[in-house]
Formats: C-alpha cells, structure tokens, sequence
C-alpha cells in the first residue's frame, strides 16, 4: 500500500518499499532513477496487485508533473498489457496511468496508440462499468488531440460509439463524448464520418439542456457549425425541434467562442440558400443577439453577424445611394418586415441600447487616447494608472 511520510511518498510491497519525490523543479536524482526503474519492474510482476500498486503510483506521480511522463515511458506498454487483464481494478488502474502520461505529451500519446491500447479502450465505450467507460472516453479525449491519432481513432470505429454515448451516456460521458469528437472533427476528413453517425438531434438535445455558457455548449456549437457545411446537416438542423432556437440561445448567452460558432453557423446555412434558411432563423428572434454581438462579440462574432444582417434583411443589397448599408438600415428594414408590434418594439430599443453601448465604448476609447497623447509637459500621475497596458 502507498503512503506519504515527509512530502515522500512510499509504495510498499512484500520486498521492497520503493520512494519518490514529489517536488517537479530538479531533474531527477539517481536514487530516484532507480526507484523509476524499480516501479518499471513491478508492472512485469506476475502479481496483479504489485502492478496495480504501480499503475496507481504512476498515475500520481504524473498527474501534474512533465517529468515524471517522460522518465515514465517506458511504462506504455506494460500499463498497456494490464489494459487487457481479467481484473477491472487492474484495467482501470492502467487507463488512469496511460490518460496521465498522455497528458500534454505528444511522444505518449502516439506510443500508447502504437502499443495497441485503441482497440480495449474502444472495448470499453461499451462497458457495463461506469468508471470504466468514463476513464475510456477521458482517454479519448486527450489521444484524440494529436494529430497523428486523429485518423486513426476515426478508423477504429470510436465515433459510432462516442455518439451513441451522446444518446445514452449520463451527462458527464456525454460532455466527455462531446469533447472527443471536437478533438476528431479538426481533422478535414472525420467530418463526413462524424455527419453519417447522426450526431445533430443528440448535439441539439445537450445544447438544450446544458448550461449555455460552458465548454460543452462551445463544442456542441463548434460541432454544429463545421456539421451545417454539408447540405444534409443543415437540412438536419432544420428539421430538429428546437435544432435553430438553440443555437440562437448560444448566440444570446454562450461564451464569446460559443457566440462565434453559433453565428458562424446561421451565417453557413443563410449564404448556401438564403431563401431557405432566412425565414426559419428569424422566426426564432435572432435580431436582437445579432446586434448585440455587432458592438461586443469579437472581431470574427462582429464581422460575421453584420454580414448574417444583411442576408436576413429583404433586401442584402443597397435599393439606392440614400440607403447605404448601414447597420441602422438594415436593421430598420429587417424588423419592418417582423410581424407584430412587440417584437417590433422590442428589436428597436435593443438597437437604441446597442447604439448606446457602442458610443460609450467609442467615448472610453476616445478618453483612453487622449491620455496616451497628453503632452509629457502636462501633468498625468492621477490617470496614467487607467490607461491598459499593451
């Protein structure tokens, strides 16, 4: 058993207590070397609960510490070869080891694939083990991060799995499975793969139900959009109750990277058929966090939700030169087109309010200037404390 003595900790077996520092700023001492090379050994054990031992100790050791990965390599594939013990404390006690020295470390990550650890790990997406399947998914998730390991998840067969965890996974494996297939997606050719699995009615049921502004909606949104390049995705999209209505949500109130996916993908869908896709997205109130994103969205969210105001307006194209495409313009033109008076109402104050925020951010900006130029003669000690550092 392991235990801490002294800012040590001690991993005891029935011959030897083996000993490791935790401190992460000095290379490793030889005693240490040894105690590396010793734990090595004990993964060859012919008992299962020596090598467990060692998993666990490795898991710890590597959990926050690049050193410990890189002198730890040579654990791949033993921790690998426990992947496929009849033992479930075995199997998990090597996936947790093999997640941490993947972490942040590209050699790792390539090698635990090498080593043949794809295929149970695949095995275990469909483990009648929680833990199990939630350490398989994790696993995932950072293997799928190097590009080498892209494609060759892909072909493994882990995407099917990973949407159906999508379907039925408690909300952690399915935040988890989202996470994995965004890692996948960001190579060109699994977006095909990842759009024949059906993955928008799950995407759009855990945008629903997920708070808007986390990491799980900015990767359902940052899966949605890439999806909406396809005609088939779009059409998907279209068709799913709720499927437009909660990317508009995202577009209201996500993060600012989530806001960004989401216009991007009304943006996707307007300008492969605008006549299409005009009416069913602003029949979902889109106006008002269009214009909100004009004036603080980022400089991507801005440029594209003016271009997606344009496209929703009657007209996109100036009718003469006395009106111009101005933001007011078209604005004014779209919800003219809006049925009823409140929706009309309401799209004119969040203009006059969005007018708003844009002259005073224009005003600080202004201000911000001025005392950048004041002439060194002049006296600035009081304010130059507010002027941000570049």
């Amino acid at each position: 058993m392991g235990f801490k003595e002294g800012g040590l900790c001690h991993l005891t077996t029935a011959t030897t207590t083996v000993t490791f520092s935790d401190a992460d700023t000095q290379p490793l001492a030889l005693s240490q070397s040894s105690n590396v090379n010793q734990t090595l050994s004990l993964l060859q054990s012919d008992d299962v609960n020596l090598r467990v031992q060692a998993a666990v100790e490795i898991r710890r050791l590597t959990k926050t510490s690049q050193r410990y990965r890189r002198h730890f390599s040579g654990a791949v594939k033993p921790l690998v070869d426990m992947l496929l013990c009849d033992s479930i404390e075995a199997k998990e006690a090597a996936l947790a080891a093999l997640l941490n020295l993947a972490v942040k470390d590209e050699t790792n990550k390539i090698n635990i694939i090498d080593a043949g650890a794809l295929e149970p790990i695949i095995g275990f997406l469909q483990s009648e083990d929680p833990t199990l399947e939630e350490h398989a998914i994790a696993a995932l998730i950072t293997l799928s991060a190097s590009s080498v390991n892209k494609p060759i998840i892909s072909a493994s067969g882990a995407i099917p799995l990973l949407v159906e965890t999508l379907r039925h996974g408690s909300s952690q494996t399915k935040s988890d499975a989202v996470m994995a297939l965004y890692n996948l997606s960001t190579h060109p050719e699994n977006v095909s793969l990842i759009l024949r699995t059906e993955p928008i009615p799950p995407l759009v049921d855990l945008l629903k139900s997920c708070k808007k502004s986390s990491k799980t909606a900015e990767r359902c949104t940052g899966l949605i959009e890439l999806l909406v390049g396809f005609e088939e995705g779009r059409t998907i999209l279209t068709s799913e109750e709720g499927g437009i209505l909660a990317v508009v949500e995202v577009l209201e109130s996500g993060s600012l990277q989530s806001r960004e996916h989401a216009v991007g993908t009304l943006l996707t869908m307007c300008e492969s058929d605008r006549c299409k896709y005009r009416e069913p997205i602003l029949r979902e109130g889109v106006i008002p966090g269009l214009l909100e994103l004009t004036v603080q969205g980022t400089p991507k969210s801005q440029s594209k939700a003016q271009t997606l105001l344009r496209l929703l307006r009657d007209n996109p194209y100036p009718r003469s030169e006395l009106q111009p495409n101005t933001l007011e313009n078209i604005v004014c033109n779209i919800i003219s087109r809006i049925d009823g008076e409140d929706q009309t109402g309401k799209a004119k104050q969040m203009l006059a309010e969005m007018v708003q925020v844009s002259m005073e951010k224009s005003l600080k900006h202004l201000q911000q200037r001025a005392l950048v130029c004041t002439p060194a003669d002049l006296p600035i000690s009081n304010c130059a404390s507010e002027v941000p550092s570049k």
